[in-house]
């Protein structure tokens, strides 16, 4: 045999195309490559049930595409439907090529069958690795830090933008800075150094805003200790943002970032980023929105809608009015782009369905580019509907375009239908009793721990979405943190987290974008005190572990104390103890518990001070931790940090620190204050005097009792407005303390020294000297509780108490009259002057002379002396009003009669009556007309004639329940631009949706008219009260607002009142759905059941027989059929509740007739059934219940399990039914019916030997037995479960000594061998 040539490496690799083309041509020999995974421990595959599906439909879709083409498959870089995030993101360990194995024809042919049905569009997740540079998302701004904002990102993905990737504006701001500090030493040598301005972001954005961010880079994060933490960088500069696009794809409604360049008279300039630089935007200042042009600075970045462009094309008109851009009904969606590069995160465009699978939508914009949206940003998630209930392929939809992909081959979106992220507004809730929305973090906080969460969706290898108990939001538990082990998989209808199941969870995270909770039900994140710096609060007792002993060359510096994972505080020298220890290593050792008490907290630099002294975390005094809810005379204990000759300073909690004089450290004399204390003591105070402004603050160590009765009959005697003599005691800080006749000590500042300047009141304090006698001191203020006197020695106030023109009291205050005071505070609209006792007056800038409205605080300044006039009183507000301008007796004229300057009345015009002239001219009672504009429907809006609107609300339109002729629809029989006869009531507050009468007039109001037929005839107008509602009476009464347990309706305009849910209707059927069947305006006859003036709260009920629910449980009786409210759902039982004060539990054994279909999973929380009265026990205070429907419905209808009440009910050998309420080692405890249960001795479970007997049981499984002990006497209930005792076909198992030759057996087959089968 001639030797086989061997082909060189460069033949091989040229004769492999044509090996491949060959293969091409016959379609049956095609070679599938697979890869297995290293085995893992245990021999099982790392991989879940769904990536293993994943990889077997991405194989197949590769065959045939090598089938139908010929050539090798593109690798695809993302595997459809996977789920990556920053929360796990878990190497999938080494895998191994291993051979390719040949498949038969008829597989591959179905295989290829199964494939071809696998959607063209793969919708995909957003996700860390596939959130690439280059990419472009649309975020919103969920934090703004002192150097960055952080942007929350779909699918729970978190961005940060740092301080030089915002403009170019901001870019310029920083760089001017820094040359700024480089010639810092040049300014402070030369004297003329200006502070330099540092950038606040919060002045450039605003939290809930919509930003495009350009994707920098992502890498694995540095900071503290958990390891993997992902960093995703962005930029959000018009440069980055808007990248690709041209002059020609900025076309109309297209969304374009643009910063700002300049603000001028009517609009803003805008840099758009562009290439072309001659391209400019503009944005008028009607397009801001609800945004203050005046807080607008250069530099700041906004999404903005292009809404066109000027005749040459140079200049873009651009709008930032998010409720015109999110308002994508019929127009500000893309319909026209040259190229698909226009279509980038944040423009609205309008799909056309192609698939909708339980993983998303997908479908195509305008015919020519993908777009998907995930199970997220498909409403899948937040709804809980199934998406092809929800969409229908071939269906067009509108969305806002969230992120690109720009490393797929073919161009992709990412769209999301979610009604806030369509209208660009941040998703609100509204707590129930309350009209104001607010967001969702405020009716769920951070850390927040939930009882109970029930599953409402699963994604097998997502996570779980759960009901976290606020209405229309959900909650989403990731698969890493459904339980502290490790989760391969999850099955929607099997184990611990299934459907409908129930757990205990904590609130660690919230997405504004995808309108989402991030849920956490690992036991170790619940148990966890903390999750953030921001949950710890100053003054609260925690308990930590040693961390970290610092130690320098001075010895220990400090403890680092973790009192969560993550979290750790730092503990001073000083606060290791109450007493200075030489040696602190010898006491604390790492590792070892401590009880801390928290002194301040930084969360934006993760930075908390703790204190082990016991003196300080044992106490149960108040915390100090603000100047604001300090008074003087409390007490609490404090740590001296700083002694001085003239004092110490004590610090407290947070920054609060006061000032203890030496005078205040004891009764008895102190000459060093050294000696006596030592830093780092704690000395209990008292607050003497307070500066909350100033953030100042005296204390003293004093006993406060000690002031005696001597002392305390000086202070009473004192009187306001005397002028006294005392000794100065002590000069400390601006004040100085003078003690007065009697032992009283006062206060003396040193700017009420003098009327002059501050310069020289501080130098007459410096000629002040110790034991030094005062005289002409006038008492300001005094407090009789804490013994306080203030002082005075300004020549313009003792002089005026001395000429008895000192204003003391309001009724001191006389018009026209000069006035000595002193200021107080100085604002930019007005000066507010002080007098005796603190009356205080205020001087508008309007009423300042004309050079004074020009300089700086007026050119005045604090605790100055001045002498205005009295401009005006008003004696119901005990307010006045000064003027520093010369005051006559016109100006005293127009202010007696009128407080407020004249507005000229404009006159009406098209008056719908043709008789009215002026506003005035509807004074209440006015019989008038109107025209209907629109129809609400709780009221008809009218106007009276152009430009002044009215309402009528829907219960002043109907004289009684016979003239409603719809009930759900009562305003139906109007129609617009109907004109109605009507009669003045008084106004409506449109924005606090308040009554108000005729004479508090408001930009903001409306008029409050009546259609009422009978009022129209009345001569004087007689409206609806509360007092004139009587119990008993019956009123139509028109549905304002349904909560969960009640509907709130209005009998007038002023009066409302409450029918619980259950006495709504009769018919319980009604009661399911109360949206639906009594819509907001829909009316009600109603009877008044109870009222509470003092409480403005009124009762009614719109049952048939005009009763309500009973109020007590001695209104209860056994067999009351009653309606009741689901209030909480476990394995075992529902609470129901009957009202506010009464609930009940329906048992399994009371759920139905048919023990089989006893399912409490089958009821929800606020569902509205009907439940029997079965027992009430008046001693326990219990009511049981039941849902049987032979006892709510028929006695007439079935029962399959009868109930039992007694054990002489049943007999021995009754085939009965229960639920297994406790299993323990003797035996089985079954619960037949309400207090029955029967016993199964382990003997008479099973004819057959249970090795693990117990796993055959669990609590609440539906069990089937014969009776076999029935002493009602002795209480005494057994059963069997055994079949031979409860079947009465029951064939016992063959024994071996049954077998006989020939016999036809029925067996399993248990094992097969090479030689047989074995059968048992």
């Amino acid at each position: 045999m001639a030797p086989v040539k061997r082909k060189s490496l460069d033949e091989s690799k040229s004769a492999r195309p044509e090996k491949k083309q060959k293969a091409s041509v016959s379609s049956t020999k095609s070679v599938v490559l697979a890869e297995e995974p290293v085995f893992p421990r245990g021999g099982s595959s790392i991989l879940t049930p769904l990536e293993q599906k994943q990889i077997h439909i991405q194989a197949t879709s590769d065959v045939l595409f090598e089938q139908s083409t010929g050539r090798k498959p593109a690798t695809n870089e993302y595997e459809y439907g996977e789920n990556e995030s920053d929360q796990s993101d878990q190497s999938s360990g080494a895998r191994q090529k291993t051979k390719r194995k040949k498949k038969s024809q008829k597989a591959q042919k179905g295989k290829l069958e199964e494939a071809a049905k696998e959607p063209n569009i793969r919708i995909e997740r957003l996700s860390y690795k596939r959130l690439v540079p280059g990419s472009l998302v649309l975020g919103q701004v969920s934090y703004i830090n002192r150097y960055d904002i952080a942007l929350s990102l779909p699918d729970n993905l978190t961005g940060y933008v740092p301080l030089t990737s915002i403009s170019d504006g901001i870019t310029q701001k920083i760089e001017a800075l820094v040359a700024e500090d480089e010639d810092e030493d040049e300014a402070e040598a030369a004297g003329d150094r200006t502070d330099s301005k540092e950038i606040n972001l919060q002045s450039y954005f605003s939290v809930g805003q919509y930003l495009r961010a350009y994707v920098t880079s992502t890498q694995e994060g540095t900071e503290s200790k958990r390891k993997g933490r992902k960093h995703i960088e962005l930029s959000i500069n018009p440069r980055a943002a808007n990248t690709g696009l041209s002059k020609s794809e900025v076309v109309v409604n297209s969304m374009v970032q643009a910063s700002v360049v300049s603000v001028e008279d009517h609009g803003l300039i805008m840099n758009l980023g562009i290439e072309d630089t001659t391209i400019r935007g503009f944005m008028s200042t009607r397009e801001l929105g609800q945004i203050d042009v005046t807080k607008i600075e250069e530099g700041t970045v906004f999404l903005c809608l292009v809404t066109g462009t000027s005749s040459n094309g140079k200049i873009i008109k651009l709008s930032a009015d998010s409720q015109r851009a999110g308002n994508i009904k019929k127009s500000h969606f893309l319909t026209d782009a040259l190229t698909v590069d226009a279509f980038l995160p944040g423009t609205a465009v309008e799909v056309l369905l192609s698939d909708v699978n339980p993983l998303g939508i997908a479908g195509k914009v305008m015919g020519l580019l993908n777009a998907t949206a995930d199970l997220i940003h498909s409403g899948g998630a937040a709804s809980g509907k199934e998406l092809d209930k929800k969409y229908s392929t071939g269906s067009k939809i509108k969305g806002r375009i969230i992120c690109t992909f720009p490393s797929t081959e073919e161009k992709k979106v990412c769209i999301s239908v979610l009604d806030h992220v369509i209208s660009l507004k941040s998703l609100t809730v509204t707590p129930k009793f309350s009209t104001t929305a607010g967001p969702p973090t405020d009716m769920l906080p951070l850390s927040t721990i939930l009882e109970q969460v029930r599953v409402v969706k699963v994604e097998p290898g997502m996570g779980l979405f759960v009901d976290v108990g606020v209405k229309g939001l959900r909650g989403f538990v990731h698969i890493s943190r459904v339980a502290d082990a490790k989760v391969e998989s999850l099955p929607e209808s099997t184990g611990p987290y299934k459907l409908g199941s129930v757990h205990k969870a904590r609130i660690i995270g919230y997405n504004p974008m995808d309108g989402l909770f991030i849920v956490s039900l690992e036991r170790k994140i619940i148990d966890e005190p903390f999750l953030r710096f921001e949950d710890v609060n100053v003054g609260q007792v925690v308990k930590g572990t040693i961390e970290k002993i610092m130690v320098n060359e001075t010895g220990v510096s400090g403890m680092l104390v973790g009192i969560a994972e993550g979290i750790s505080g730092l503990v001073l020298p000083i606060h290791m103890a109450d007493v200075l220890l030489q040696h602190p290593e010898r006491k604390f050792k790492e590792g070892s518990t401590v009880t801390a008490r928290v002194l301040s907290t930084d969360p934006e630099k993760r930075q908390l001070r703790l204190t082990l002294k016991k003196s300080l975390v044992n106490t149960d005094a108040e915390v100090w931790d603000s100047y604001e809810k300090l008074k003087p005379g409390m007490q609490a204990p404090g740590t001296l940090i700083s002694i001085l000759p003239s004092g110490a300073v004590v610090q407290f909690y947070s920054s609060v620190r006061g000032f203890l004089p030496v005078s205040e450290m004891s009764e008895s004399y102190i000459q060093d204050p050294k000696q006596h204390f030592r830093i780092g003591q704690v000395v209990k105070v008292h607050v003497v005097s307070i500066n909350p402004t100033e953030e100042r603050m005296m204390i003293s160590c004093k006993d406060p009792a000690i002031f005696g009765s001597s002392q305390r009959e000086a202070l009473k005697e004192l009187e306001i407005g005397s002028v006294v003599g005392g000794t100065v005691s002590e000069k400390l800080g601006g004040e100085i303390i003078v003690e007065l006749s009697g032992g009283i000590k006062a206060l003396l500042p040193f700017e009420h020294l003098s009327d002059g300047s501050s310069q020289k009141c501080i130098t007459l304090a410096k000629k002040i000297r110790v034991n030094q006698v005062l005289n002409d001191l006038l008492v300001l203020n005094k407090s009789d509780s804490k013994p306080l006197v203030k002082l005075t020695s300004k020549p313009s106030l003792v002089k005026a108490s001395k000429d008895g023109r000192l204003l003391k009291t309001f009724e001191d205050v006389q018009e026209g009259e000069e006035v000595a005071g002193y200021i107080q505070s100085i604002t930019p609209t007005g000066i507010f002057v002080r007098f005796a006792t603190e009356l205080t007056g205020l001087l508008l800038k309007t009423h300042l002379p004309e050079e004074s409205k020009q300089l700086p605080d007026f050119g005045m300044r604090q605790n100055e002396s001045i002498s205005p006039k009295v401009l005006s009183a008003d004696h119901e507000q005990r307010r006045f009003l000064l003027t520093l301008k010369p005051v006559t007796e016109s100006d005293l004229r127009s202010n007696s009669s009128s407080k407020c300057a004249s507005v000229p009345k404009p006159t009406l015009s098209n008056p719908v009556d043709g008789v009215s002239t002026t506003l005035d001219d509807y004074i209440v009672g006015k019989l008038t007309k109107a025209r209907i504009t629109s129809i609400k429907a709780t009221q008809l809006n009218v106007l009276l004639a152009d430009n002044v609107p009215g309402r009528v609300d829907v219960s002043e339109t109907f004289d009684g329940w016979d003239e409603i002729k719809h009930t759900k629809r009562p305003l139906k029989a109007f129609h617009v631009k109907q004109i109605l006869p009507v009669r003045v009531l008084g106004f409506h507050d449109s924005r606090n949706h308040r009554f108000l009468p005729v004479s508090h007039r408001k930009t903001t109001q409306v008029f409050e008219l009546t259609a009422k037929t009978s009022l129209q005839t009345q001569a004087e107008l007689d409206m609806l009260t509360l007092e004139k509602v009587e119990v008993g009476s019956i009123w139509p009464v028109f549905v304002n607002n349904i909560s969960d347990d009640c509907v709130w309706v209005n009998l007038s305009p002023i009066v409302r009142g409450r029918i619980r849910t259950m006495d709504v209707s009769s018919d319980v059927s009604l009661l399911k759905d109360l949206s639906k069947n009594f819509p907001v305006g829909s009316a009600l006859k109603a009877k008044v059941i109870s009222i509470d003036t003092s409480h403005n709260r009124l009762e009614l009920s719109a049952r048939s027989d005009g009763s309500a629910l009973p109020p007590t449980l001695n209104d209860v009786s056994k067999g009351m059929i009653l309606p009741g409210r689901v209030t909480k759902v476990t394995e075992r039982q529902v609470m129901v509740q009957l009202n506010n004060t009464l609930s009940g539990v329906v048992g399994l054994t009371d759920l139905a007739d048919d023990y089989s279909k006893a399912n409490p999973s089958a009821y929800q929380k606020n569902q509205i059934v009907r439940v029997c009265v079965r027992d009430v026990d008046l001693p326990n205070k219990r009511v049981a219940l039941s849902m049987r429907p032979s006892k709510v419905l028929s006695s007439s209808l079935p029962v399959e399990d009868p109930e039992f009440t007694l054990i002489s009910e049943l007999n021995v050998n009754d085939i009965i039914k229960g639920f297994v309420k406790n299993v323990t080692d003797a035996g089985l405890f079954v619960n037949i019916g309400t207090n029955i249960t029967a016993f199964v001795k382990v003997s008479d479970l099973s004819d057959l030997f249970l090795k693990d007997w117990k796993s055959h049981f669990e609590i609440d499984r539906l069990v089937k037995g014969r009776i076999t002990v029935a002493d009602a006497q002795a209480n005494r209930l057994q059963m069997s479960l055994k079949q031979s005792h409860v079947d009465k076909d029951y064939q016992p198992p063959l024994t071996f000594a049954d077998m006989t030759i020939g016999k036809v057996v029925t067996g399993k087959v248990r094992k097969v061998a090479d030689f047989g089968v074995f059968v048992v």
